[in-house]
């Protein structure tokens, strides 16, 4: 077989959801005997420290036997939570309050009593 011939049958369908630092791809690939199965990557950006970026990668293969038990558990789980917490992302709700409490800035260019007053004023040489 070519590698024109594996090319194709590795690009068969995907779509990508971006999520923030996290990518996820939904391959459709083949087996060796042209039968289906489904690849769902979870790609996550870091930062090193010289500013570069680099990518972890998290895959799971899932093959036609498991979709029912796989999307029954699935739903379960996400409605679970749902159910439970809302659908409300919390991260996003403690970010906004974070810059609400501690960036805020008075009309007179002083800041708020409840942006600092919580801090304390420490010296790396006291460690």
């Amino acid at each position: 077989m070519s590698d024109k011939g594996t090319m194709q049958r590795e690009e068969i369908f995907s779509k990508v959801l971006r999520a923030g630092r996290r990518t996820y791809f939904f391959d459709v690939r083949a087996t060796k005997a042209d039968d289906y199965y489904l690849t769902i990557t979870e790609s996550k950006k870091f930062t090193n420290e010289d500013g570069s970026f680099y990518y972890k990668k998290h895959k799971i293969y899932l093959y036609k036997e498991d979709f029912a038990g796989f999307e029954e558990i699935l739903k379960e789980m996400t409605d679970y939570i749902v159910e439970e917490k809302g659908e409300e992302v919390i991260s996003e709700r403690h970010q906004k309050n974070f810059k609400k409490e501690y960036e805020t800035v008075s009309e007179n260019g002083e800041s708020n009593s409840d942006s600092t007053g919580d801090f304390t004023d420490v010296s790396f040489d006291d460690i």
